[in-house]
């Protein structure tokens, strides 16, 4: 073989950037994953929460509160749906605060991997968290009485736009979490912002039924629009129900999907450029 032959070969051989990168995010995603595995009581958490929130509202409200044309049961798991993968992004950003506090960051650095490896890693850890809590509260959901009424499709859209809508929420927690200087504060952050956004909202309750006040910030927040085409999707909403004269309450599916888009396009640039801030100190 000819030098030049060996060199063409040794460069066909090595990978390209792109290669690198989907390779690089694959290894951090598969850290976390193996952190979930190594610390079960991640995964234990995750599972109790979702059947606590579907057995709390489901027996200690469904007497209360009365949905015409349909049962609180069907109408209260959308929200539930919403409410847990909401706050289940948070962990991007309190693992993220604390991976900086005990220095893992700093090995990363020295690697020689894409910035944006770890936060892809980080975010889609979250990802698989979100789908395991989903599949157990659809599990609980069907114990107590919840049903899809849609096709097949409509169900598998429903679950994807709920995941879709947290992965977003994940990349903006992760942001903030490199801005804070603890985990503790991320979680109080986290709470104060996802808190308001989910319970003012038709999660829990028909937006109708609110103040007006309360009932024009619902309207225009992202969480309703999540929370009405989940419901859409699975076919659980009530008969009857007026849709709205604004155009993200008639199209909530696309107004979820363009405000997934406009996150991600801003809260992805943002991230990756303040990890390489924190990593260059």
């Amino acid at each position: 073989m000819t030098v030049g032959a060996a060199i063409r070969t040794d460069a066909t051989a090595r990978p390209g950037p792109l290669s690198r990168w989907i390779n690089d995010g694959w290894i951090t995603t598969r850290r976390n994953l193996i952190k979930i595995k190594r610390v079960p009581d991640i995964l234990v958490f995750t599972t109790l929460q979702p059947i606590m929130f579907v057995l709390l509202f489901t027996y200690v409200y469904a007497g209360v509160i009365d949905i015409p044309g349909s049962t609180y049961t069907e109408f209260i798991m959308a929200g539930i749906f919403a409410q847990t993968v909401v706050f289940g992004s948070t962990y991007s950003g309190s693992a993220m605060a604390q991976d900086l506090k005990d220095g893992i960051i700093d090995r990363f650095r020295t690697l020689p991997m894409s910035p944006s490896a770890v936060l892809i890693g980080r975010t889609n850890g979250d990802l698989l968290i979100n789908s395991i809590s989903m599949g157990v509260m659809m599990a609980t959901g069907f114990v107590v009485g919840w049903r899809i009424r849609s096709s097949f499709l409509e169900a598998v859209g429903g679950v994807a736009i709920l995941l879709l809508f947290a992965y977003g929420l994940s990349w903006v927690m992760a942001f903030l979490g490199m801005m804070v200087r603890s985990p503790e504060v991320i979680n109080n952050v986290s709470f104060l912002i996802l808190f308001p956004l989910t319970f003012i909202s038709n999660a829990f309750v028909p937006a109708e039924t609110l103040p007006p006040p309360l009932r024009l910030i619902a309207e225009w927040n992202p969480v309703t629009w999540l929370v009405q085409a989940a419901r859409e999707l699975f076919g659980n909403v009530p008969p009857g129900t007026p849709v709205g004269d604004r155009w993200v309450q008639q199209n909530p599916e696309l107004a979820v999907l363009i405000g997934v888009v406009v996150i991600l396009i801003i809260f992805v640039p943002l991230a990756i450029r303040r990890f390489s801030q924190v990593t260059s100190r």
